[in-house]
């Protein structure tokens, strides 16, 4: 009989651990057609079947149970034998899976990703973006970058980005039009551009002064659930939006948005890089988050 390789374990490993061929996949880097190949081929060579397949999903059989229990000990001591020969290189080689949204993925691209690849080339970097928050382990990312306030509580978080605050804004047309807001509740009375949450709720503007918070529902023709979409949207005087600052500094530095209700708009805790515990962090997920770290102490 044929000897079973490394990868074929690895990858029973990966979609006993995701649950879906597609998760793990994903994790592995190959497509799920693949994935399920590869596994399916093992099963008959050892004439078990390891997973039971169904609709919702797959979960291991008792004989893949078993397999599992004896040969994930020797999976992670492999793992952390690779890791730690990886110490003695010059420059770490592998492969960083993070998950993040869209607005925090410009936000780190350029000073933080980008730099990262040019300080190691042997270094790749996998980036996706999406407005829901992903059990980033389940899904097999190395790491994630949300919102402080976003991140799970049984995570290592790592500060990369410095506070944020979300600005009301409109073009100058609009102000000349309408007015401005004085007061959070003047919002009810103008015609905002709405944003959606991933569960497709819509996001309600918050706002605080001197202790005092105020959570605003406003109304408005247009909801939008990408926040470059409501920047375009407010510069062509459709409304006003509430998006971040950072994303704003362009076309508030020239004159082509004006922000309002500055004083109800108190910054918060910014991005966080974050990562379980549980398991040995590999090098270079140790490296960029090094970088990160001496970005952020830098003047």
């Amino acid at each position: 009989m044929k000897p079973t390789s490394l990868f074929e374990l690895q990858a029973i490993a990966a979609v006993a651990s995701a649950g879906s061929f597609r998760k793990a996949a994903a994790a592995l880097r190959l497509s799920p057609s693949a994935l399920s190949h590869r596994v399916a081929t093992l099963e008959r060579r050892l004439g078990v079947r390891l997973f039971n397949r169904t609709t919702r999903g797959v979960s291991l059989s008792e004989a893949g149970v078993l397999l599992l229990n004896r040969i994930r000990p020797a999976l992670n001591e492999i793992d952390e034998a690779m890791e730690g020969i990886n110490l003695f290189r010059l420059t770490p080689s592998g492969h960083l899976r993070i998950n993040t949204s869209e607005a925090a993925a410009r936000m780190i691209l350029q000073p933080m990703v980008l730099a990262f690849l040019q300080r190691y080339p042997d270094m790749s970097v996998e980036i996706v973006t999406e407005g829901r928050l992903v059990d980033i382990v389940e899904e097999g990312f190395d790491a994630g970058i949300r919102l402080a306030e976003s991140v799970p509580q049984d995570m290592i978080a790592v500060p990369c980005s410095p506070p944020l605050r979300f600005l009301v804004v409109g073009s100058p047309a609009y102000f000349n039009r309408y007015g401005r807001p004085h007061e959070p509740r003047d919002l009810l009375t103008h015609r905002c551009i709405r944003s959606l949450l991933p569960s497709g709720a819509p996001l309600h503007w918050e706002f605080q002064r001197h202790g005092e918070k105020r959570t605003i529902s406003v109304s408005g023709q247009l909801t939008l659930d990408n926040q470059p979409l409501m920047i375009e949207a407010a510069l062509d005087g459709a409304g006003l939006a509430w998006v971040s600052e950072a994303a704003l500094r362009p076309h508030l530095e020239s004159g082509a948005l004006l922000p309002t209700l500055e004083d109800w708009s108190p910054r918060f805790a910014g991005l966080r890089l974050y990562y379980p515990g549980h398991r040995l962090v590999p090098t270079g997920l140790r490296r960029f988050i090094e970088l990160i770290q001496e970005k952020m102490a830098a003047p």
